[in-house]
C-alpha cells in the first residue's frame, strides 16, 4: 500500500517558486539567466491548473530537483564564465 504524499501549501509553492528565481539570478550569462527565468514561469504557469494532490505534489518535487540543479549549475557557470562583460551587461 502506498502513502499518499500531501500536496505542498501556496506558501510553500510561491517560496520555491522565489528560490528558483532567485537562484536563475545567480548565472552569469545573460542567456542563460534569462532562460531559467523564462522556463521557471512557464511551468509554474502551466501547472497552475493542477488540481489532482498527487499531480501538484509531483510537480512540487520536480520543481525542488530543479532548484537543486539550477544551484549546482549557476556554480559551475560562475567557475567558468568569461572575464569579458557581455553587451547586455555594459552600461552607457
Amino acid at each position: 500500500m502506498t502513502t499518499a504524499v500531501p500536496p505542498p501549501s501556496r506558501t510553500e509553492i510561491f517560496s520555491l517558486f522565489r528560490s528558483i528565481l532567485r537562484s536563475a539570478r545567480q548565472f552569469p550569462d545573460y542567456n542563460i539567466r534569462e532562460y531559467t527565468k523564462r522556463r521557471t514561469i512557464d511551468s509554474f504557469r502551466d501547472n497552475k491548473t493542477l488540481s489532482d494532490p498527487a499531480s501538484i505534489a509531483a510537480a512540487f518535487s520536480d520543481g525542488k530537483s530543479q532548484l537543486e540543479v539550477a544551484k549546482r549549475e549557476a556554480v559551475v557557470y560562475s567557475l567558468y564564465a568569461p572575464k569579458i562583460k557581455s553587451i547586455m551587461h555594459i552600461k552607457h
